[in-house]
């Protein structure tokens, strides 16, 4: 049997009421050489084994303990059989053309290219249009990549894949960081394929958002030395001319409010100017389709 050109990750856990859209998301891709794999993490509902066994023998079932989202895409990643890996969530889906256009670009890129990302679109909780770059010096103080990125398998390899300590969500952001210090770099494809399910119950909106200090420590820690002064500068002066959002004094300001405070505090208050920033962004209508528009 050929190896496919691209194996599609999907970490799961009690997900069996997602399984049809999944499905449906991945047999109207026009690139059709790929595999899926889906990892069942430990689920615990009744009707996840049968849903599960009763899927095309053509998708791999893999079952484990449960590690986390972290430990289940490792082990999809350690599966694949494609040069190139999809990570893909239970709930999320991807327009039809997103494996076409990103793994012709992966193909065609050089090896430094270590991944290639397209902007969201909104569902759910929310709706719209949430563009996504590339910038090395934004990526240390907020993730700005999708977790749903088309990833050179080799790039995971040799960054180490996902931490599996980071259970509180966001541990793309992590890896993400982790492509970056491997001297890989991404590229963008301004156009909303990928479609991001937005919970209000969700790990995003109600449990990761609220941890940010907590979460951002850990990062710190992994990699202290791209946070020391001289390697921000560094970074900030190579990246100034791409699309950001942080400027150097906020960088500043967050670190030093992240040493000051107590972490709880901390939490809080960056949470807080998050919903206020969502608040705004919805209210200009950044995200809405009538302000963005469909492609």
């Amino acid at each position: 049997m050929s190896e496919p050109t691209v194996s599609v990750v999907v970490p799961f856990y009690n997900g069996a009421r997602f399984l049809d859209g999944l499905c449906a998301s991945l047999a109207s891709q026009t690139f059709r050489d790929f595999e899926t794999i889906i990892v069942d993490d430990g689920s615990t509902e009744a009707a996840t084994p049968q849903r599960l066994a009763d899927l095309d023998p053509e998708i791999r079932v893999l079952h484990q303990d449960n590690r986390g989202l972290a430990g289940a895409r490792n082990t999809g990643f350690r599966a694949a059989r494609g040069a190139f890996v999809l990570p893909l969530d239970q709930d999320d889906r991807i327009e039809p053309s997103f494996l076409a256009e990103t793994a012709a670009m992966l193909r065609d890129a050089p090896a430094e290219v270590g991944f290639v990302f397209s902007h969201m679109r909104l569902a759910g909780a929310m709706d719209g249009v949430m563009p996504r770059h590339f910038n090395r010096f934004d990526q240390l103080f907020l993730n700005q990549l999708p977790y749903c990125m088309l990833i050179r398998r080799a790039a995971w390899q040799t960054a180490g894949g996902y931490d599996e300590a980071m259970r509180d969500g966001t541990e793309d952001w992590e890896f993400n960081i982790r492509l970056l210090r491997a001297g890989f770099r991404g590229v963008e494809i301004a156009k909303p394929l990928f479609i991001y399910q937005v919970s209000s119950g969700g790990m995003l909106m109600s449990h990761a958002a609220q941890m940010h200090g907590t979460i951002w420590r850990h990062i710190r820690t992994n990699h202290r030395d791209l946070y020391r002064l001289p390697a921000l500068i560094a970074a900030w002066r190579a990246n100034r001319a791409a699309p950001g959002k942080v400027w150097p004094l906020q960088a500043a300001g967050l670190l030093g409010l992240a040493k000051l405070l107590p972490e709880a505090w901390f939490n809080r208050l960056f949470y807080r100017l998050l919903t206020m920033t969502r608040a705004r962004r919805i209210d200009r209508g950044d995200y809405r389709q009538a302000s963005l528009g469909r492609p």
